[in-house]
């Protein structure tokens, strides 16, 4: 089970609700992002959780940001949709397979603004990850790659940053409105 936390709430629940939640280490704001709006749409805001680093938590933490999409009612296409969950998959697979060692745990932060949507996974591991050079003989190793392909076609952004704590947080973000090819 996932515990999901909602940035500045006063409860914490299961994967059925929402608690307070901080911004992981290293957030950056995306390039268009404005200050908080004082009357912020019913879907808007960040939320965070941490999941062990085992293979059993990719696919518990694409439910958890689909179930939180939904359940917010955050306004966003399927193309959008099905682009934000394979860039959690992704993500959560290479925290999962190469920050393991040193990083028992990571944390997941979505946020939603009124025109964007960002997810970001945060490990302890101080490794920062680059995108490999496509080679056909090889199954796996494309992860970033297609991570920046999926922001790159949908007109949003990701990168990765050094946390406080010597760890890194990637993150990536897409305009709710733009469907993928």
């Amino acid at each position: 089970m996932v515990t999901i936390e909602r940035k500045g709430g006063d409860r914490t629940m299961d994967d059925q609700g929402c608690g307070p939640g901080p911004r992981p280490q290293g957030h950056q704001p995306l390039p268009d992002e404005e200050p908080a709006d004082p009357d912020p749409l019913p879907y808007e805001g960040v939320w965070r959780f941490t999941a062990p680093c085992v293979e059993a938590s990719v696919p518990q933490a694409r439910r958890a940001v689909r179930d939180l999409l939904l359940r917010q009612g955050v306004p966003v296409s399927r193309d959008v949709a099905d682009g934000m969950l394979l860039i959690v998959s992704e993500l959560v697979t290479n925290a999962v397979r190469h920050a393991a060692v040193l990083s028992p745990t990571f944390a997941v932060e979505v946020a939603v603004g009124a025109d964007w949507l960002r997810v970001s996974v945060e490990d302890n591991h101080p490794y920062r990850p680059t995108a490999l050079v496509t080679d056909h003989g090889q199954t796996g190793g494309r992860g970033l790659l297609l991570v920046r392909e999926i922001t790159r076609e949908a007109g949003g952004a990701c990168d990765v940053a050094r946390t406080a704590n010597g760890g890194k947080v990637i993150w990536a973000a897409l305009p709710l409105s733009h469907a993928l090819p």
